[in-house]
């Protein structure tokens, strides 16, 4: 083989090994904790990958579902991406009415049983708070966000996910923030190119 040859091989060999590693996904978990060191169970955590793409494919339209049971919300709390199409059923024998006075996306679903035609698209980043007219008691917050990448702590305050490697920023969100948009943390997720496979770790704080 020619020297050039050889070399034209070589690098594009490099180039394509690179793009195979900057490809490969890593489980990372991720603890959060708030301003006294607690963990935080519960809350709504996006990260937006360093050099990825964050918007929804209108060719690969998204939906959700937001609940009603026993005359609560099912969940409580739901995490999008911009773009997804939230059904609201009710599957309880009492009809309800789903609203919401939010800056992101004003619902008013009179009463009504069983599925609305029509979903509603969350196409604004940021939190709603929803509630019924009806029973005074039912709430819930959808939480939409700019990324693909997101997830609910469990008990423990963690969430786990596949990050690639890079400089990841991270956004949470609380119910004790009483906040309409999500909180961008301090500290971003650093994930080596020479990360082990078994992935690694971060701990991160949402001041509250």
């Amino acid at each position: 083989m020619k020297t050039s040859s050889f070399l034209k091989a070589l690098g594009l060999a490099l180039a394509l090994g690179s793009v195979s590693a900057a490809a490969i996904a890593l489980p990372w978990t991720v603890q959060l904790n708030n301003a006294a060191g607690k963990p935080l169970a519960g809350a709504a955590v996006a990260i937006e990958l360093q050099g990825r793409a964050s918007k929804v494919s209108a060719a690969k339209p998204v939906s959700a579902e937001m609940g009603q049971r026993e005359r609560q919300f099912q969940p409580t709390l739901l995490i999008v991406q911009t773009g997804t199409a939230v059904n609201f059923p009710n599957f309880d024998v009492v009809r309800h009415h789903v609203y919401s006075f939010s800056p992101i996306k004003v619902i008013d679903i009179k009463l009504y049983s069983g599925t609305p035609s029509e979903p509603i698209v969350f196409d604004k980043p940021g939190v709603a708070a929803l509630g019924c007219n009806i029973h005074d008691r039912m709430s819930a917050h959808i939480i939409v966000v700019d990324t693909p990448v997101f997830a609910i702590t469990d008990a423990s305050g963690r969430a786990s996910f596949e990050l690639p490697a890079g400089e990841h920023r991270v956004k949470a969100w609380h119910p004790s923030l009483k906040a309409l948009t999500l909180q961008g943390l301090p500290q971003a997720i650093n994930v080596p190119g020479n990360a082990p496979s078994t992935g690694g770790h971060s701990s991160l704080t949402l001041a509250e």
